[in-house]
């Protein structure tokens, strides 16, 4: 079973577990409607390639990334959560989310709070109640995942930025955006019993190599082609990596956060794992940069 696969069943199973006749059917249905369909999955998919890549390491063979799916479903549950508090009318107030309309525009601002307030909770049963298997990670697994969260480097921290005076763009950006990448390769590290040290690295690098894309796209793509609104940095005065840059300088600055993502990669790497999740990230960074839009 492919990755993407084991991704979405995993994510279905999760939201089955909280819908039924006793859950409040809009609730449900919102949580749904946030998860279903999703993006590139690209945090999930960083969990699992990374532990699939330390497989040797774990001496257990395939299971490694069985076991990855836990944190990788966790971690996708809270992006789907801040992708719906983020299009809020009291923060961002937008309208589409991957294409569709967002979770308030079709439920209203109250169900969309609670989903959002649900899918945090249920990603954190997710990692307890499939950690069972490995009580012994499960500290740092939570510690890991937590940390991407919550402040004073999570995405809530990221978002709490956006309401101070004034904000160190690279503090903001590593907190709203490249923290989950960050603990998407470290949670996956400690599926497999490897050091997640290296791996933090490799995610921040990746993270911030994505924030600068999308500030990128949100200059210079049309709303169909990212599936949400554009100019929104701009309209709501947010710092950008386009602030004092030139798109070319900035397309620049994602190639080299990727070379040094690559470059941080452990070397006892399963070098099979790594071309995977080289398809799977570097591949589609580097497919929007050369679109027609992209500098």
């Amino acid at each position: 079973m492919g990755s993407s696969l084991r991704i979405e069943e995993s994510l279905q199973a999760a939201l089955d577990r909280v819908s039924g006749p006793s859950a409040p059917p809009l609730l449900a249905e919102a949580m749904e409607y946030a998860v279903f369909p999703g993006g590139q999955r690209l945090r999930p998919s960083l969990c699992l390639a990374v532990a699939g890549a330390c497989r040797d390491l774990a001496k257990r063979g395939d299971d490694v990334v069985e076991r990855a799916l836990v944190p990788a479903t966790a971690i996708e549950l809270m992006h789907c959560a801040s992708l719906v508090h983020d299009d809020l009318p009291c923060f961002d107030d937008a309208d589409i989310r991957r294409g569709k309309p967002s979770v308030h525009c079709v439920y209203g601002e109250a169900i969309a709070v609670l989903a959002g307030d649900a899918l945090i909770v249920l990603a954190m049963q997710t990692l307890a109640q499939g950690a069972a298997d490995q009580p012994e990670r499960l500290p740092l697994l939570m510690t890991t995942v937590c940390e991407a969260v919550g402040p004073p480097g999570g995405i809530i921290a990221g978002q709490a930025w956006e309401s101070e005076p004034s904000v160190d763009i690279g503090v903001y950006h590593r907190a709203k955006t490249a923290a989950m990448f960050v603990s998407a390769c470290a949670a996956g590290a400690i599926c497999a019993g490897a050091d997640p040290a290296p791996w933090r690295r490799v995610g921040l690098k990746i993270g911030e190599a994505y924030q600068a894309l999308d500030d990128l796209r949100d200059v210079l793509a049309a709303p169909h082609e990212i599936g949400k609104p554009v100019a929104q940095d701009r309209r709501l005065k947010r710092p950008s990596a386009l602030e004092n840059s030139t798109p070319d300088a900035v397309a620049a600055s994602v190639r080299r956060s990727l070379n040094e993502a690559l470059a941080a990669v452990p070397v006892e790497a399963d070098a099979g794992e790594m071309a995977r999740l080289l398809d799977a990230v570097v591949g589609r960074f580097l497919g929007a940069m050369n679109s027609s839009w992209a500098a």
